[in-house]
């Protein structure tokens, strides 16, 4: 692949991912805007998860020998034009509505870039590495400066220079050479019952939706709790609560040091989960700046655990890989989906301490599960 085709997916990615993010940092402001209660305002971002989560289930039958630039070109266009739209939202519903639209757009998107970065045979390994590392960068771009541009110009600003990106985005598309199809996994149920079968899909599968779960439902509503902190902070100082994700880049570039830090897969895993643990318990200070560096840690835990459960996923068959990898993602997003939206119910109504307490119970009882059966990945121990 040639570098200056490299630098167009990585430049899509990135704004992708700062469109499926913008909303996070101001959901308190959108709330306010609209007049709407916390759990309505996290749905602007658990409905991008949702359709995240199923894509890999049915997008293999929608999109079937569609040409990849095709479906990066129509695809950004009708983001550009949704995004355009979004800066002239006036009430809650019109707004949803748009973002369920994205969320539609959104996988399509991430496939097709995916697609090219795995065609070139001889550096799949490093563009796989890229690709999480861009994805990563677009979600700590997408919210720190959705706050910065809130604070400053107000939050359709956002939207409208979302679309200017993705507007310079189509230009490098049509500089893009390949023109191979998209070939996505059809997958049938029988299938996905035999891979369910192993015990060992299970477990992972069972991980990542509930770290995930967490790790959205945690920074859905973290804007919401420093609101209710320091009521006068501002939406560029929401968004810099975010900087910690920044973590993640840092995660999937040096995971072989990471492991060898801890001899194999799964202990690193499990400390991972340890870390995560630790992170989720510090969240029941009320202290702004702590929780402001508690990120760093809290994100430090959860792409550990990512970045290995991925690698370990995608050695477990030595066929199927295809079926195996979109599972992984499809349990991965729909923790994220769920954490997104239903966690704000219980700090709607119970408070902060209470969802921080559910929190960890889910991460001690995961815990617990993966060291009970840790017996069952015996090359990974």
């Amino acid at each position: 692949m040639k570098r200056n085709e490299l630098l167009i997916i990585i430049y899509t990615i990135t704004v992708l991912l700062s469109v499926m993010y913008a909303t996070q940092p101001i959901q308190p402001l959108l709330a306010k805007e609209f007049d709407v209660s916390v759990v309505k305002a996290s749905s602007f971002t658990a409905v991008i998860m949702l359709f995240l989560a199923i894509s890999p289930i049915i997008y293999g039958y929608i999109l079937e020998s569609v040409k990849t630039k095709t479906v990066l070109t129509v695809a950004s266009i009708t983001l550009f034009v949704t995004n355009l739209a979004l800066s002239f939202s006036n009430s809650y519903e019109v707004f949803l509505t748009i973002r369920t639209i994205e969320a539609m757009i959104v996988p399509a998107i991430l496939t097709a870039c995916m697609t090219i970065l795995a065609n070139d045979k001889e550096n799949t390994k490093v563009n796989m590495s890229i690709y999480v590392a861009a994805t990563v960068f677009g979600g700590l771009v997408g919210r720190v400066f959705s706050g910065f541009i809130a604070t400053e110009f107000g939050w359709r600003t956002v939207f409208f220079s979302l679309s200017l990106a993705l507007l310079f985005g189509l230009v490098l598309i049509r500089k893009l050479s390949f023109e191979g199809d998209t070939q996505l996994a059809k997958p049938k149920l029988a299938d996905i019952a035999n891979i369910l079968k192993d015990k060992r899909f299970v477990v992972i599968y069972s991980l990542m939706f509930v770290i995930f779960f967490i790790f959205g439902g945690i920074l859905n509503i973290l804007p919401f709790r420093i609101k209710e902190q320091v009521p006068d902070i501002t939406e560029t100082q929401i968004g810099l609560l975010y900087l910690g994700y920044g973590v993640g880049i840092v995660v999937s570039l040096t995971i072989h040091k990471i492991i060898a830090l801890f001899k194999t897969e799964l202990p690193t895993v499990l400390a991972g989960i340890g870390i995560f643990l630790i992170a989720t318990v510090g969240f029941f200070s009320s202290n702004a700046l702590f929780l402001f560096s508690l990120v760093f840690l809290f994100c430090l835990g959860m792409f550990i655990i990512h970045t290995v459960a991925t690698r370990i996923a995608n050695s477990l068959k030595q066929n199927q890989k295809a079926l195996t990898s979109g599972m992984y993602l499809s349990f991965y997003y729909l923790g994220g989906a769920i954490g997104s939206f239903a966690p704000s119910f219980v700090y709607a109504n119970f408070g902060w301490n209470i969802t921080m307490l559910v929190f960890i119970s889910m991460l001690v009882g995961v815990f617990l599960f993966v060291f009970l059966n840790r017996g069952l990945f015996k090359n990974f121990n």
